[in-house]
């Protein structure tokens, strides 16, 4: 295997990924305050819209990354982490919003749930996140980080859920 290929574009969040250890916890983290920004500035549809450009320009960096570097998943590349991430986040923001919470809250359970249970899909890889994870090129290291969010964000609306009685 060969080194991690230099980079400062957006795949690795301008290096970042190569830089420290655990590079994916620090790309899901990353994603906390962006995607706490994104809410607080122009609620879901903001976040969604956030969500969004950062899983298409992520794509594409992370394409570019495999091919110039020639390696199948590199742990330098984060934004699929990112990416991953905001979708776990995404039932918090959109709870928030159609509740008519002041823009600025974005409540510690929520985020802490979202984080630590995306971590634990995306680590552990359980199906249907190892499936996605064998489709090729970047398609694999983006869609294995988006299933693992997608299983965060079902965990942390049945949080929800629970904890606010929407089931009783």
């Amino acid at each position: 295997m060969s080194a991690p290929a230099p980079s400062g574009g957006l795949a690795t969040l301008w290096g970042l990924g190569a830089r420290v250890p655990a590079p994916g916890s620090w790309g899901a983290a990353a994603a906390l305050p962006l995607g706490w920004l994104a809410h607080w500035a122009g609620g879901f549809g903001l976040f969604a819209a956030t969500l969004a450009a950062v899983t298409a320009l992520g794509w594409r960096a992370t394409a570019r990354h495999l091919a110039r570097t020639g390696r199948k998943d590199p742990s330098e590349v984060i934004v699929d982490e990112v990416a991953g991430q905001l979708v776990a986040l995404a039932p918090l923001s959109l709870g928030l919003w159609l509740a008519g919470a002041a823009p600025h809250v974005f409540p510690w359970p929520g985020w802490v749930g979202a984080f630590v249970t995306f971590r634990f899909f995306d680590i552990l890889k359980p199906p249907p996140v190892s499936w996605a994870e064998r489709l090729p090129g970047a398609a694999g290291v983006m869609a294995d980080d988006l299933v693992a969010g997608v299983l965060a964000a079902l965990c942390v609306t049945l949080a929800a859920a629970l904890a606010h009685g929407w089931l009783a």
